[in-house]
């Protein structure tokens, strides 16, 4: 498998992830919740976080998804993109600290974040 196959591979399971938290399972629980929370809602008022940053940290993470799926076809900045993942998944890997979580419940924002450190170290230019 190439290198540039292998990015592919990542921005598309980076993309359907943060796709399918925030547009299809934002009301579900999950056993990867903070706190006691039930729904994605329910997990930022349980960390104490303001009611604008779930929106803001929505909008971002969507459109992140968005360009790293366009990004498996079509020239995008996929790096960037990555890199805003990487920074949020560092933002919830505190809040779960924060909260006390047990660590199974971090496992899902850690191996985001591996993926993401990794879409940002093999897009950098001249890697390759």
């Amino acid at each position: 498998m190439s290198m540039n196959t292998f990015v592919r591979i990542l921005e598309f399971i980076v993309a359907l992830g943060l796709l399918n938290v925030w547009l299809i399972r934002a009301r579900s629980a999950t056993p990867y919740r903070g706190g006691k929370a039930k729904t994605l809602r329910q997990e930022f008022d349980a960390y104490g976080l303001p009611a604008f940053a779930f929106y803001v940290v929505g909008t971002l993470k969507v459109l992140a998804g968005v360009i790293l799926l366009a990004a498996v076809w079509l020239p995008m900045p996929a790096r960037l993109a990555a890199t805003v993942v990487a920074g949020l998944m560092i933002g919830a890997l505190l809040m779960h600290a924060r909260a006390k979580d047990p660590a199974r419940k971090s496992v899902p924002a850690a191996v985001m974040l591996a993926m993401c450190v990794g879409i940002v170290v093999l897009l950098q230019p001249g890697f390759r």
